[in-house]
């Protein structure tokens, strides 16, 4: 006997069911996580070790963070990539922890008709939380999904107090790796190797397909796709705000100590130097060697630790692989104004510019060392003649 039984819908497939909202049903799909599941090296539980002095640092907002467990990890799936009013969210994944454990909580539009039930949905979960964490969210995600409420005159609920993880990534591991993707950072902070993944630019092309064939078959790669997102987005805010609190914890390049330096120096500018130095006694070098020393005199400079500003100076100078003006000009200008050490400045600024001749440097740059060696040769002549 020949079966004719229908294949089964997305909501069997994907293990999730439909939910009823105002504006029609909508397909949820819910995973639930022990506290101990490592999504690499670290546990997902470690975001919850996350102080408000780090939350509010990564931020970069001054109000007081929500408490970690009233936090949102938001990631969407779209049916484009460079966003816009043609674009929808057709999959929300979120996490969030509940009762000792992580939930991984998806809603998808089975069509695109569904988008009112989408926008329903989401207006009556968003409020349950303080904040939100995300991946490029403040210029994609959370741009995206305030567009769509706005085009469907719906009230956008929002999410308060936002981390956005990518420009920290960037602080930390811009000049290390090929990119800040976050299959690149996890992979090299989590040790996460994802298998028979989908490439981000392949989601779109796969939910059209979807809608075109409405055969679910592709959908539990795509669920599970958005899932691993997620995972990986709660376990580097664990990572980071462990290694900002305690960073022997973990085995840093001196790469890594400068990103933590770049964090932490407009909250905590004497961390922020310790993590410099860190990174200095680990071997730093070439250009980011030299920004390192620039950044550590100017903190030195700020409080006017001269001595120490001028040997950080003279050690950029010296470890230079190019022509700097800066370091020059800045010690140029401590003999001139500080120490009134004219000859010195005049040393100083002459060397300068035979070094910038050398190296070809911008004519502005040669103009303006030749006009400060002028003057300070005004100056000393007439302070030898008792005139100035």
């Amino acid at each position: 006997m020949i079966s004719h039984r229908r294949p089964a819908g997305p909501e069997a497939v994907v293990g999730g069911s439909l939910e009823e909202t105002p504006q029609g049903p909508i397909l949820v799909a819910r995973r639930r996580y022990p506290l101990h599941h490592r999504q690499g090296s670290i546990a997902l539980g470690a975001a919850l070790e996350a102080s408000p002095e780090v939350l509010r640092l990564l931020s970069r907002c001054p109000e007081a963070s929500p408490p970690p467990d009233r936090l949102l990890y938001l990631d969407i799936e779209t049916t484009g990539l460079a966003g816009g009013t043609g674009t929808y969210p057709f999959l929300v994944g979120a996490g969030f922890f509940e009762a000792g454990s992580f939930v991984v909580q998806q809603h998808f539009m089975r069509d695109l008709d569904e988008e009112p039930a989408l926008l329903s949905a989401l207006h009556r979960f968003f409020p349950q939380f303080d904040g939100v964490v995300t991946y490029n969210g403040r210029a994609f995600d959370l741009s995206l999904l305030e567009t769509r409420f706005i085009l469907a005159r719906r009230s956008w609920p929002g999410l308060g107090w936002h981390l956005d993880l990518l420009p920290a990534a960037r602080r930390l591991w811009a000049s290390r790796l090929t990119d800040c993707r976050l299959v690149t950072v996890e992979a090299h902070a989590l040790g996460v190797r994802r298998e028979d993944d989908l490439a981000g630019f392949m989601i779109p092309a796969i939910y059209f397909e979807y809608l075109r064939r409405k055969s679910p078959a592709l959908l539990p790669k795509l669920f599970a796709h958005n899932r691993q997102d997620i995972l990986s987005l709660v376990a580097l805010a664990g990572w980071v705000s462990r290694v900002l609190r305690e960073p022997e914890r973990a085995p840093l390049s001196a790469e890594e100590y400068a990103g933590l330096g770049r964090l932490w120096e407009p909250w905590s500018p004497e961390r922020g130097r310790r993590c410099y130095r860190a990174a200095l006694a680990r071997g730093i070098s070439g250009a980011e060697r030299e920004q390192l020393l620039l950044r550590l005199a100017d903190l030195a400079k700020r409080e006017r630790l001269w001595s120490e500003a001028c040997a950080l100076w003279e050690a950029a100078i010296t470890g230079a692989t190019g022509f700097r003006l800066r370091p020059w000009e800045e010690l140029a200008k401590y003999h001139e104004h500080r120490s009134r050490d004219l000859s010195a400045a005049s040393l100083v600024v002459t060397e300068a510019l035979r070094q910038a001749m050398v190296a070809h440097a911008y004519p502005g740059v040669l103009d303006g060392l030749t006009h400060r060696l002028t003057r300070l040769t005004r100056r000393l002549k007439a302070a030898r003649l008792g005139t100035g």
